[in-house]
């Protein structure tokens, strides 16, 4: 099995990335870029696969089946940095120790590759940091850069990278995948279509029921709301839910980080903690803090994306387009709302979800601006 089939939907980039693993010298740093979903990180890494490749015939290099494609699917090679920050940004730290890194001779294969995920997530001052590793490289190393666009990274580095873009997968890739994976063929299509195209929301819905539920509540919600009142109460339970996912990342994983720490530092439970190692336990808090801030704001924002999706089905009847719909099992409300109210209207309400998905990224209070956003959906009857 290639590592290559990991890769859904994406033939031309395919091509690209086997052909510049074949080559005897490749581009010494590349920017994967792509809509949310669309398999930047799963390209990355098969190309850091068949880079690293054992296969003597290099047009066969991604096999798949040797130790190194194993260890790189891993994430366990010796000669792999594969960097993806849970933070709300990427620290100049961070980046600090990755030039480190990417100063190493490689330890057992031809490269050495470095692959950092959301690089649209480095301030201006981390990039810069990174600028001057990717300006003067190794001759070994190899930089695969990720972020949904060009844009989205600092010009100097851009113009430095070789680019590759990804699309949205076509949405019967999608269900082929799901199919493949053991999920029925009608839940398949059903999930690949609420998705449009996203892999992981599409395998998420189709394999955890309580997502779907989830789902299926955050969509109804803007079609339902007749007063002010139910507009605060659907925002608060929005902001509520996005919180208790975050806490209950926060329960899984934050006593088992602190434990191995401590355990790393040499401290016995109950020990009193030596004053120089506390910098370090600090340290661990306010990270674990970052990320519960992140996938709050990453949940709250796949909500504004279901939103998003039911207003773009009532444009879509509005206007008679005719163009397929993404809440099918909805069709009967949605035709009954998009009755009652305009296309203009409707048009005002989506730039109001693309106006609060854009304040959520900002330190701005959730809780406000889904409230300001739900009191604009109040529709009376």
């Amino acid at each position: 099995m290639s590592v290559w089939n990991n890769l859904v939907g994406q033939p031309d980039v395919v091509q690209q990335l086997q052909q510049a693993a074949a080559a005897e010298r490749t581009t010494h740093a590349w920017l994967l870029s792509g809509p949310p979903g669309s398999g930047r990180s799963t390209a990355a890494l098969a190309f850091a696969a068949a880079l690293l490749c054992e296969e003597p015939n290099p047009e066969h290099r991604g096999c798949g089946q040797c130790k190194s494609c194993q260890t790189v699917l891993s994430g366990s090679h010796a000669d792999l940095t594969h960097f993806s920050t849970e933070n709300l940004s990427i620290k100049i730290e961070e980046a600090r120790e990755l030039v480190v890194k990417a100063q190493d001779r490689p330890a057992v294969g031809r490269w050495r590759v470095m692959i950092v995920e959301d690089a649209d997530r480095m301030p201006e001052r981390t990039s810069n940091v990174l600028l001057k590793a990717i300006e003067e490289p190794p001759p070994h190393t190899i930089w695969l850069l990720c972020a949904p666009s060009p844009v989205d990274v600092l010009v100097t580095i851009r113009s430095r990278c070789r680019p590759v873009k990804l699309r949205v997968p076509h949405l019967s890739d999608v269900v082929q995948l799901l199919i493949s994976e053991g999920i029925p063929e009608d839940l398949a299509f059903h999930c690949a279509s609420l998705a449009q195209g996203h892999i992981g929301i599409a395998r998420r819905l189709a394999t955890i029921p309580e997502a779907r539920a989830r789902r299926e509540a955050v969509v109804r919600m803007p079609i339902s709301l007749r007063s002010l009142p139910s507009a605060m109460k659907a925002a608060e339970d929005l902001v509520q839910i996005a919180e208790e996912e975050a806490n209950a990342d926060a329960e899984a994983r934050n006593e088992v980080e602190k434990n191995q720490l401590m355990t790393a530092l040499g401290i016995q439970e109950g020990e009193k903690i030596n004053p120089s190692m506390r910098s370090q336990l600090r340290q661990l808090e306010e990270d674990q803090k970052r990320r519960a801030r992140r996938i709050k704001t990453d949940t709250l924002d796949r909500f504004l994306i279901d939103i998003q999706t039911v207003f773009r089905d009532i444009l879509t009847l509005q206007l008679g387009t005719g163009s397929p719909l993404i809440n099918t099992h909805l069709v009967q409300e949605l035709q009954q709302y998009a009755a009652q109210t305009t296309g203009v209207k409707t048009l005002e309400r989506l730039d109001a979800v693309t106006l609060t998905r854009r304040r959520i990224s900002t330190n701005a209070s959730a809780k406000l601006v889904f409230e300001a956003m739900m009191a604009g959906f109040v529709h009376e009857r």
